[in-house]
């Protein structure tokens, strides 16, 4: 790019952030030198390539959405909890709001996230163990007692049962007297993820797709600012895949929903901006920044290019970023609050939206309220001491960072055209992504391809190729037992016994046929979600919803491959 390029695109910047909003906050070194909120190229320097880094808050966004970078805004502390009963994470999640926290993340424990009521024979032993039990409107009202759901943004990480979920989200929203169409967060919704990662499903892929394209229209109608789609890439990641497999698989499944949500007739500058991402930050540092400046720039061009999106908004990829659960070791634990500071300043050097810092204890258990403050604390010294916030995207123009980000959306490419090319070239029903998913789900591709990643770093721990601190090298420690927090079989009992109390209170009829309601207009081509929402007011619960539909759309079993 020649100089008067670059000198007009500084220009076109410094307006911008001029008429944007600050924070009231001290811009400067810790010695007090001043500091530039962005810098590029020397006044009247050519720069080569430098349309593909640009400047923060303008296509292809590389340097991130915003003029302002962190000085408009920071990002938002969002800690991933839940465990036990509704009562029990609601204490924490007041503990974590209190403490500074900005906004709430949902974990849900296994018979919810598989659809499933705590009474169930298959929920035994599970319930309350990897995140809160939720059985009905109920249990979300006290998940939320005292917290108000139109003034806090809410993250709900579930994705097989994520419609019903919402709909519970929804209801107990209600009866805090909020006004839905004002509420904002995010649902994660993402089922290709599940096939191709985490194997949380209900139904067969196009019963999930027709419910998530209800879901999209539904909010893009009634609840605007809520984002129904949060396209999932740590759980690919988490299962072992490369950052640049993580990536591609992660936009290519957004692309896939692109495809669903023009092939219902929406309009891709309405319903895009309700997309959202969720990425890992693992340990190699340059290599997650570049991979999160990649994404951006990716996705607004496929936006633009190949999808026909016009406004800004529709091309900006916003993004949640969980620190590596997988990078966690069991030994020497207090280790873990190294590595989760390492990549949580590479999520923010990336840009990141929102944030989620693992606790040094995850690896074992559920954080205890210690642990837990340690990893908000983490947090809120990278955002308040080490003046990151300063700089919009302070590494841009390194050339190491720049060449890194290059070949991560190289490889990234590669694998779209790949993904693409499993489709094959006839009709596809809803796009040509999302065929090429499909297949590459019903054969097997995605999960081969991360389990040849995932063995090839494998090898590479056991020649000592790659280090990890207390495991392979360094063992010795002085290092004592760490206290953990442990659920208590109580804990299933008591939801169990309130689970039928709501079941005995209830109206049993009306109940049977707000779900028999709900079943007839899956057999019809109408929006589900009113419906549902029916379903929820009269207390119908997640188990009863879900097995309504099992019966009407059969179980999804993964084929065995060999």
């Amino acid at each position: 790019m020649n100089a008067d390029d670059i000198a007009a695109g500084r220009a076109r910047w410094q307006a911008r952030y001029d008429s944007a909003r600050k924070r009231d906050a001290d811009f400067t070194t810790l010695s007090g030198m001043p500091v530039d909120p962005v810098y590029g190229p020397p006044e009247g320097a050519a720069y080569p390539g430098f349309e593909r880094i640009g400047w923060p808050g303008e296509f292809p966004y590389t340097r991130g959405l915003y003029p302002t970078g962190y000085r408009g805004r920071t990002w938002t502390i969002r800690q991933f909890a839940g465990f036990g009963n509704a009562r029990q994470t609601n204490e924490r999640y007041k503990m974590i709001l209190g403490a500074g926290g900005g906004g709430l993340s949902v974990a849900f424990d296994m018979p919810t996230l598989m659809g499933r009521d705590s009474d169930d024979p298959q929920s035994l032993g599970e319930v309350g163990h990897c995140g809160v039990a939720v059985d009905s409107a109920a249990d979300m009202e006290a998940l939320f007692d005292g917290i108000d759901l139109a003034g806090v943004t809410t993250s709900m990480t579930i994705s097989g049962p994520a419609v019903p979920v919402f709909c519970m989200y929804l209801v107990a929203a209600e009866r805090q007297g909020a006004d839905l169409s004002s509420l904002d967060g995010t649902l994660q919704t993402d089922i290709f993820k599940e096939y191709i990662a985490q194997k949380e499903w209900l139904f067969d892929p196009e019963p999930h797709l027709r419910l998530i394209g209800d879901l999209m229209e539904y909010c893009a109608a009634e609840i605007p600012r809520y984002k129904p789609l949060s396209v999932s890439g740590y759980h690919i990641r988490e299962a072992g895949s490369t950052a640049a497999q993580e990536l591609a698989y992660t936009l290519a499944d957004g692309f896939g929903y692109v495809e669903l949500g023009l092939s219902r007739g929406l309009d891709v500058n309405v319903f895009a901006p309700g997309l959202s991402f969720f990425f890992d930050s693992h340990v190699d540092f340059f290599e997650e920044i570049a991979k999160f400046r990649a994404a951006r720039r990716i996705w607004a061009r496929w936006l633009r290019d190949v999808y026909g999106a016009t406004s800004e908004k529709a091309l900006w990829l916003r993004f949640h970023t969980q620190t590596a659960g997988v990078s966690l070791t069991a030994q020497q634990p207090v280790n873990n609050v190294v590595r989760t500071a390492v990549e949580a300043l590479a999520a923010v050097l990336g840009g990141t939206n929102s944030l989620h810092t693992n606790a040094l204890d995850e690896t074992l258990a559920l954080p205890t309220d210690e642990s837990a403050e340690i990893a908000l604390r983490t947090q809120q010294v990278l955002m308040e001491e080490i003046g990151v916030t300063n700089v919009a995207d302070p590494l841009g123009g390194s050339w190491y960072v720049e060449a890194l980000t290059d070949r991560i959306e190289a490889e990234a490419e590669e694998i779209f055209a790949r993904i693409r090319a499993l489709g094959g070239d006839g009709p596809h029903q809803i796009g040509p992504m999302t065929s090429g998913i499909l297949r590459g789900i019903e054969d097997g591709w995605f999960t081969g391809q991360i389990a040849e990643a995932a063995f090839a770093y494998q090898q590479a721990l056991e020649k000592g190729d790659k280090k990890i601190v207390g495991v392979n090298c360094h063992t010795g420690t002085v290092a004592k037992e760490l206290e953990i927090l442990r659920i208590s079989h109580e804990v299933e009992l008591e939801q169990r016994r309130m689970l039928a109390e709501r079941k005995h209170g209830r109206d049993d009829s009306r109940v049977r046929a707000a779900v028999e309601a709900m079943v007839a207009v899956s057999r019809t081509g109408e929006n589900m979600i009113p419906a549902m929402l029916d379903a929820v007011r009269a207390e119908a619960t997640l188990g009863e919803i879900c097995d309504a539909l099992r019966a009407e759309w059969g179980v999804y079993r993964e084929p065995a491959r060999f």
